[in-house]
């Protein structure tokens, strides 16, 4: 199996996805290891001192002022854990605590936390053997860290609280501990911050966004196109000339996709025909705009999970030169932001696929196809309710654009007094990245639909590659009403498991 290796400089996205999603083991560099040992000693050295060092000898937010004796600091280490491990509501998904684990274990490896090797590898030994700690829904404001999910992932180390195995089962964690020959761990001082100070949960989840939302934006392209074609529109606004004169490169991308799908149909440029057009709706000219603008924010997004990727966010941490400072590293800010840019612009992007949608669906402005693309209209109504269904996900997807990160709600007796919320942003751009995968799904639905239904004209040679494929996934073509639900979750299937882009790509290579 893939083996990914933590250093000291941080990680990719790519070792991310392949921790969280792909199981890949994990392994620390030598360079790690002596960082990790190096630090250890500037953090016992600190210990032994009879001065208070927050985080090391002292109690922690709003009862920092406490200085602890030797005698009790590794009960204060258990203690932040076992307190703090305070989460509730519905368990969080599988990858997301793999992709928290293996962040937070990053910075451990930066050699800025003051975390012994030990306690680093067996972080590692619970990520190889397939052990998940039980992390709930609510418990993060996305400041001082995502607090309650780390704490979930802390306590298991030590073998308490509930944890997922290899087999999917939840049992008590020191059990399955046992069962791998990991032994739990004993925190010394300051471990136990350090193992829940970072913005890991929100970063983990802003990473899987990114690479579901890169094939989403591809498939949105593609079933634009399709619709494109359905309603006879014309391909010659997505002329390259046209959007090298307002440069941004998401729209450019968007238009050279979608040009790539069309080359070579015969249903586009019927504007003169018996429903004379000048322009093509908005919905269907200004798709590379709308996908475009979507694209460009990725990329924004992505340049602040790079950055992340390469930080270390602990409080305090261990500067070179033996300083230990405190900070404010730990604000979610940054991520939190662009976990809400990112739900905008999915909201933007299912509303104008379903305006599409609704267009091939509305006789008056399909242009010859039949009402709601139904078999006998009347006795048969058609994708009617599909177009429901997508218009009540682009509600929802709407909802969930109201960004996270413009509250904030002070915690810790007023210590800490602004916070990021950007764990709850991150968990609903995931809900809003899957009602997307949805609306998408029925575009495609419809679209191919209503290709197919211009008898006596060619599709593109892409967009017919995408329709038999289709078909052949189980997504059902024209015909008298049926059981609609199996065909649309046939449709998210082919969607969401990268089905539509390896078709279309079939033909036109590698998309943008």
């Amino acid at each position: 199996m893939h083996s990914v290796v933590v250093g000291t400089t941080g990680v990719t996205a790519h070792d991310v996805l392949a921790v969280a999603r792909a199981g890949a083991r994990v392994e620390l560099s030598e360079e790690a290891v002596a960082a990790l040992a190096a630090a250890r000693e500037i953090v016992d050295a600190l210990a032994a001192k009879p001065e208070p060092v927050y985080g090391v000898s002292t109690g922690f937010g709003a009862l920092a002022t406490r200085h602890i004796s030797p005698e009790l600091r590794a009960q204060l280490q258990r203690n932040i854990v076992r307190s703090h491990a305070a989460g509730m509501g519905p368990r969080v998904e599988r990858e997301v605590v793999r992709a928290l684990m293996f962040l937070r274990l990053k910075t451990v490896c930066s050699g800025h936390t003051g975390v012994r090797p030990e306690v680093a590898q067996t972080m590692a030994d619970v990520l190889n053997a397939g052990i998940t700690p039980v992390v709930h829904e609510y418990g993060s404001l996305g400041c001082s860290g995502d607090l309650a999910p780390l704490s979930h992932c802390a306590l298991a180390l030590m073998g308490e609280g509930d944890a997922e195995g290899p087999d999917g089962v939840v049992r008590p964690a020191g059990e399955l501990l046992r069962e791998h020959g990991i032994e739990p761990v004993e925190l010394r001082e300051k471990e136990g911050l350090a193992l829940l100070n970072g913005t890991d949960g929100m970063l983990g989840m802003l990473i899987m966004a990114l690479a579901d939302l890169d094939s989403l934006y591809t498939s949105a392209d593609i079933t634009a196109a399709l619709s494109l074609e359905g309603l006879l529109g014309t391909d010659k606004v997505l002329a390259p000339e046209l959007h090298a004169i307002r440069p941004h490169p998401g729209q450019a991308a968007s238009a050279a996709n979608m040009l790539a799908v069309l080359k070579g149909s015969q249903l586009t440029g019927h504007h003169q025909d018996d429903a004379p057009r000048v322009q093509d709706a908005y919905s269907v000219r200004c798709a590379p705009q709308v996908a475009g603008a979507g694209r460009d924010t990725l990329a924004h997004a992505r340049l602040v999970a790079e950055r992340e990727l390469a930080a270390a966010v602990d409080n305090p941490v261990v500067l070179p030169g033996g300083r230990v400072e405190s900070n404010g590293n730990f604000h979610g800010a940054p991520v939190a932001y662009v976990l809400d840019f990112l739900a905008i612009a999915a909201a933007d992007l299912g509303s104008i696929a379903e305006r599409r949608t609704d267009r091939l669906l509305d006789k008056n402005r399909s242009h010859g196809l039949p009402p709601f693309l139904a078999d006998d209209a009347g006795v048969d109504s058609g994708l009617m309710i599909a177009q429901y269904t997508q218009a009540a996900l682009v509600s929802e997807l709407k909802r969930l654009a109201v960004p996270a990160s413009a509250d904030s709600i002070p915690s810790s007796a007023m210590q800490e007094d602004h916070v990021s919320m950007g764990w709850s942003a991150a968990r609903k751009l995931r809900t809003a990245v899957d009602n997307l995968t949805r609306v998408i799904a029925v575009e495609l639905y419809a679209a191919a639909r209503a290709v197919e239904l211009r008898e006596g004209l060619e599709p593109a040679p892409a967009s017919r590659a995408v329709i038999e494929a289709a078909r052949a996934a189980g997504v059902g073509g024209p015909g008298p009403d049926r059981f609609l639900a199996p065909d649309l979750a046939a449709a998210d299937a082919f969607v969401r498991g990268g089905g539509l882009v390896a078709a279309a790509e079939t033909v036109t290579g590698p998309l943008r």
